[in-house]
């Protein structure tokens, strides 16, 4: 099973996981939550599409979805606030050296023009867009962005991010159309977005 396939597929994965350990389904995914926020090294793990699956799991009555969202907000401002601190702490360092496959430099220099073009709001924008939600705090870090407005512009990005897309999934998830193409789904919540932020970086590049 690849990666991506895991993604796409990451509702029947967490179902069986659910099935298989019961309880240890919250530790799963405050992990992949806190990691994929909180290391820029990390940015292909899923965001969206396993908030969506979450919820649509809550309403199916297999987790419960108020403990799952606070698991899964508390991971994403720690997460955030260990990558603005990454940023801040060695970030300059990390750029001067030579390209690291395990450092996606594109996704980097993305998510900057894209914090250059919106200001510390894209700290909240980036919330909804993948590579993007993972480099943007980091950038905050190596600007040196003040870590109070930091700390305002982080809480209410997971929140908005995490009740939204959640609470999506809980509500919308049992419907029969989305069953039927709950695959369909969770690609375009892994591609349109990335879309919509590569826009963005380009149009904030060619400004500039």
């Amino acid at each position: 099973m690849t990666l991506i396939g895991w993604i796409v597929h990451v509702d029947q994965h967490l179902t069986d996981f659910v099935m298989n350990n019961g309880a240890w389904v919250y530790a799963l995914i405050f992990l992949i939550v806190f990691v994929e926020t909180g290391l820029v090294v990390m940015p292909f793990l899923p965001g969206d599409s396993l908030l969506f699956v979450i919820g649509t799991l809550g309403g199916l009555g297999l987790i419960d979805t108020p403990s799952a969202m606070a698991l899964v907000w508390v991971a994403a401002v720690l997460g955030d606030q260990l990558n603005y601190t990454i940023g801040q702490t060695v970030g300059q360092r990390l750029l001067a050296m030579p390209p690291k496959p395990w450092f996606n430099r594109k996704a980097y220099d993305q998510a900057h023009d894209f914090y250059l073009r919106h200001g510390p709001i894209t700290i909240v924008l980036a919330r909804f867009m993948p590579f993007i939600r993972t480099f943007a705090p980091f950038v905050a870090g190596v600007a040196h962005m003040s870590r109070p407005l930091f700390v305002r512009y982080n809480l209410i990005g997971a929140t908005l991010w995490v009740v939204s897309v959640t609470l999506m999934g809980h509500f919308f998830g049992q419907l029969p159309w989305v069953k039927r193409n709950l695959e369909w789904i969770i690609w375009g919540l892994i591609v349109v977005p990335g879309l919509i932020a590569m826009l963005a970086a380009w149009r904030a590049r060619h400004k500039g």
